[in-house]
């Protein structure tokens, strides 16, 4: 069964402070904020949310369809997507435009500044999901803003339930179109920050919230995600990584254990257990797609943290 990814192709520019960004800025200051990082190194990669969500769940085991527009120069991604086994059906080139590009800081405490040109990204809506016959389960990841209107509207009338993922999207959208996202969509997963944002904007709080979907997924760092559904808060632990090398990619890595779990029937308990496992893992690698774990790799830890294989 295939899962149609709905979001963003991008390139990842990650660049790392050895400094903390607190120590840099003088809050008194900030109406005249003038500041440099210098950054050492600079590492250009393969990223944007659809990318970086089927790259995991093609790890998992899964049957992922790519729906994003690129630009002119996304030859090097295409020529990845071939390499992966990810079909490209429905990855539209719009000519005249750089394909999604965010150039992302992280200081030594993990925050992170980052600047994003959306390019192509701004066409999504050029794309139609009704084109993906055979998807049985998607996810509105970030995109461009017409787009992801318009791919959530289009997939309740083709029957396909999905998950909503404003991500840092949320703020170009009203209270009432948030809340059409909402009533529209199968399941919502955001992290803290983004759920207060949802609260503050739609005037709702997170009960109300979550009784609009069948859950409502917060993930919260690491002190792991809390799943709402129908009434019941089942709270999911962070998984110990290896090493705390790059968080970038680590909520799209969580997507993919939800939309493997929710595929393959699974409870909440497992699913979120799942993708929890999955953001330990990238969080350990530099960049968005750089493990490369064997599905029995995934299973194996699974079980040392949860003491059962997922399988």
């Amino acid at each position: 069964m295939s899962t149609l990814i709905c979001g963003s192709v991008a390139y990842d520019n990650i660049m790392v402070f050895k400094d903390r960004f607190k120590d840099c800025i003088l809050p008194d200051q900030i109406h005249i904020l003038n500041v440099c990082f210098l950054v050492p190194d600079i590492k250009r990669v393969f990223g944007g949310c659809a990318g970086n969500i089927a790259y995991n769940l093609k790890l998992l085991g899964g049957d992922p369809l790519i729906m994003a527009t690129i630009g002119d120069d996304a030859g090097p991604y295409l020529n990845r997507l071939d390499d992966l086994g990810l079909s490209r059906e429905h990855v539209r080139v719009v000519p005249g435009n750089f394909t999604a590009q965010a150039f992302i800081t992280t200081d030594l405490d993990d925050n992170q500044i980052t600047a994003f040109h959306p390019g192509a990204m701004n066409f999504s809506h050029y794309n139609s999901v009704t084109d993906a016959k055979d998807a049985t389960l998607a996810i509105v990841a970030p995109d461009g803003r017409d787009g992801m209107l318009k791919h959530a509207r289009d997939l309740v009338a083709k029957g396909v339930p999905f998950i909503f993922d404003p991500g840092q999207q949320l703020p170009m959208f009203s209270g009432d179109e948030l809340l059409e996202f909402l009533d529209l969509a199968t399941y919502a997963c955001l992290n803290d920050y983004e759920t207060r944002l949802l609260s503050d904007r739609t005037g709702k709080s997170l009960e109300e919230l979550a009784a609009r979907v069948e859950a409502l997924i917060v993930t919260l760092g690491a002190e792991g995600s809390r799943i709402h559904a129908k009434g019941v808060i089942i709270n999911i632990p962070c998984v110990e990584a290896d090493a705390v090398v790059d968080p970038t990619g680590c909520g799209d890595a969580y997507r993919s254990g939800l939309l493997y779990g929710i595929t393959n029937q699974w409870d909440w308990q497992r699913t979120g257990s799942l993708a929890a496992v999955m953001g330990a893992i990238k969080v350990a690698h530099q960049g968005c797609q750089s493990h490369t774990p064997t599905r029995d790799e995934i299973g194996e830890r699974y079980r040392k943290a949860f003491g059962a294989s997922p399988w």
